[in-house]
């Protein structure tokens, strides 16, 4: 029964009451300074580049079937158009209007709307992205700077909501910041201003910038995702699978494997045919955390993925999720999905404001050895795939990302084919859990490591530090680059991350193969020093031994034609191997910058494989071989599979 004006409104006092006696108690509740039911605007005066942060403020009622609307002005991006919060920086003054349409719990629809007047003045400092988190999500801002201001100035204050602790401790300076959502009992604004002064006049600029924390059940102790995952959901509404999809490979609330007949394998679409998966089939299983995100995701199947490998690799996978939260990518044989960072997918700087900034939670594994094995992918002697400064509001082409994200599709692709090998699509009950068809599974990458194992048992345990995030003992904590290279070298893994498990091994073997045959874009690996102090870039890293394109030599083809024939039966393996040539040796005591220029016009693999195949590599549209920082946390992660 649709409740009374006044019955509504005595809700809304004694909710109010209750909230005013938490705080009373030092509970973590917290009375707001701002209106509810209504559109809160942080800024009250806008300029220029000064952010315009729009929240949905009803924390007394259950808001649904959001969507704004732009209704005036100059036109502005809005990419989170069925969110309680939008946000956006005008870069023309002016007048802009919004509208907002959704309904309440008791069914009735409401519209809001919210005119703003953007004045002509320039804003030297620009926070991002104010957005809505579930409690416990992690929350990132980065603030963006003018060159005038100087950078030691800048300060980060909270200034409304529940306190929260910063991951980085003392701020001030920092261009990001890092936070856990707090436990909340209803919607509730956590806001923080922004200061910096302008190094030549002292005149002090500021913005605001806010989260909107929305409560969330607690995650049971058995949950299969332990961690608060973003609000997702299907990325096709009307997808078959839509009322099933989120519940089962994205949800706190998931607690045991579905079975697969809520959620087949892809290969279930194109069961006793030879057909292709079409990109309408694959997009009812993707689940986004924003609209683009499918939108990137399914451009990059209609026009990158020519020889439809992808499209053929997926029919081993359940789902696909791109949420703004995912770092780093992974396959799941728990759920059958692969899980994709979305920072290989934006293009534009608005849509890359959407992702969370928070590091990866392994940056720090490995400090305590005294080598680094660092990797690229080259091409022309050049990196295949350049980095960019948020800074930099960069715009970037599908052809910028192409060779990243196809390597890592390949790549985690190829443990899905691991878990449900083709031979073993149509063997499985639809009354089984998906993870227990998966465990069923003969694993080829056991088999790879019986036949054809690699040998140093040493490398395998320094993996358990590098990537699993083990203590070094004292005897590894000794090791030189030089000790390395005798247990690496004469191996046959084709990169470091191999030895951290046969499943990872396995699927290096074949990302690297379909990168240089598909694309002429060969991987480099090396053994350095660690370099310490501040300012670390690429020629600190002094190279001790490595090489470009190691799949060529020939110990290792034996292990990568095992790999490939099994995870892509429809690829021609054989033809593939045979054009790979022999690896480049990198040149010891040059920086790994300096060891960037090593192929020849003769001898570069790319340039080989181009006038083998005949065809013309694509290219991003800036490249160059400038001085950068190396990343040392590799792409990929084995999410530890759960016991029930």
């Amino acid at each position: 029964m649709p409740l009374s004006f006044v019955s509504k409104n005595l809700l809304v006092v004694t909710a109010l009451i209750t909230l005013l006696s938490a705080c009373d108690n030092n509970s973590n509740h917290h009375e707001t300074n701002y209106p509810i039911d209504s559109i809160v605007q942080l800024d009250k005066t806008q300029n220029i580049n000064q952010s315009i942060d729009l929240l949905l403020h009803y924390p007394f009622d259950t808001v649904t079937d959001i969507n704004w609307r732009q209704s005036a002005g100059e036109p502005v991006t809005i990419l989170a158009k069925t969110s309680k919060v939008i946000s956006f920086t005008p870069t023309l003054a002016g007048e802009y209007a919004f509208t907002v349409s959704f309904t309440l719990n008791n069914g009735s629809q409401q519209t809001l709307a919210k005119n703003i007047t953007v004045n002509d003045d320039f804003n030297n400092i620009t926070a991002r992205l104010s957005h809505s988190a579930l409690s416990d999500n992690k929350v990132s801002f980065r603030s963006e700077l003018h060159s005038s201001v100087d950078i030691t100035t800048l300060q980060w204050q909270q200034i409304e909501g529940p306190f929260v602790t910063l991951t980085s401790g003392n701020s001030n300076g920092e261009l990001a910041v890092f936070f856990d959502a707090p436990q909340v009992d209803f919607d509730t604004i956590i806001t923080f201003n922004i200061t910096a002064t302008n190094s030549s006049n002292n005149a002090i600029y500021n913005d605001q910038v806010a989260v909107l924390v929305e409560p969330a059940n607690e995650i049971n102790s058995n949950a299969y995702f332990s961690d608060r995952n973003a609000s997702a959901f299907p990325y096709n509404t009307n997808s078959p699978y839509a009322q099933n999809i989120v519940d089962c490979v994205y949800s706190n609330a998931l607690t045991s494997s579905c079975a697969l007949a809520k959620i087949p394998l892809l290969a279930e679409e194109v069961k006793g045919s030879s057909a292709i998966l079409s990109v309408d089939t694959i997009m009812d299983r993707v689940v986004v955390s924003h609209q683009w995100m499918g939108d990137r995701f399914k451009d990059f199947l209609i026009n990158d993925d020519v020889n439809n490998d992808i499209k053929n690799l997926l029919r081993a996978t359940t789902a696909i999720v791109i949420a703004y939260d995912v770092r780093p990518s992974f396959y799941w044989a728990a759920t059958g999905a692969i899980y994709l960072d979305a920072e290989n997918l934006w293009l534009t700087p608005q849509e890359r404001d959407t992702i969370n900034e928070a590091p990866d939670f392994r940056a720090d594994f490995g400090k305590d050895l005294q080598f680094v094995m660092p990797w690229r992918y080259v091409k022309d002697n050049d990196y295949a795939s350049q980095s960019y400064d948020k800074a930099d509001r960069v715009t970037r082409s599908s052809a910028d990302g192409l060779y990243r994200l196809t390597s890592l599709m390949y790549h985690e692709l190829a443990h899905a084919n691991d878990f449900f090998p083709s031979n073993e699509w149509y063997i499985h009950s639809n009354n089984q859990r998906i993870l227990d068809a998966a465990l069923s599974s003969d694993f080829e990458s056991d088999q790879l490591a019986i036949t054809l194992p690699l040998a140093s048992q040493e490398m395998r345990n320094l993996a358990q530090v590098s990537f699993a995030g083990e203590a070094a003992n004292q005897i590894q904590k000794n090791y030189q680059p030089s000790d390395i290279e005798l247990y690496f070298r004469p191996d046959r893994a084709t990169d470091f991350y191999a030895y951290s498990s046969l499943r990872e091994d396995y699927a290096m073997l074949f990302e690297e193969l379909m990168m240089q045959y598909r694309f002429g874009v060969i991987r480099d690996v090396a053994i350095t020093n660690q370099p310490t102090g501040n300012n670390i870039s690429a020629s600190d890293y002094i190279v001790t031994w490595g090489q470009r394109g190691r799949i060529g030599d020939d110990k290792l083809t034996d292990r990568v034609l095992f790999s490939a024939i099994r995870v892509l039966p429809e690829f021609d393996s054989q033809t593939a191997i045979a054009t790979v040539p022999m690896p480049i040796e990198m040149v010891s005591g040059n920086s790994w910058l300096g060891n960037l220029a090593i192929s020849s016009t003769e001898t570069d693999p790319t340039l080989l494989m181009q006038q083998f195949k005949g065809y013309t590599l694509p290219r991003a549209s800036s490249t160059s071989s400038v001085e950068r920082p190396l990343n040392n946390v590799t792409r990929y992660y084995e999410k530890p599979l759960p016991k029930g």
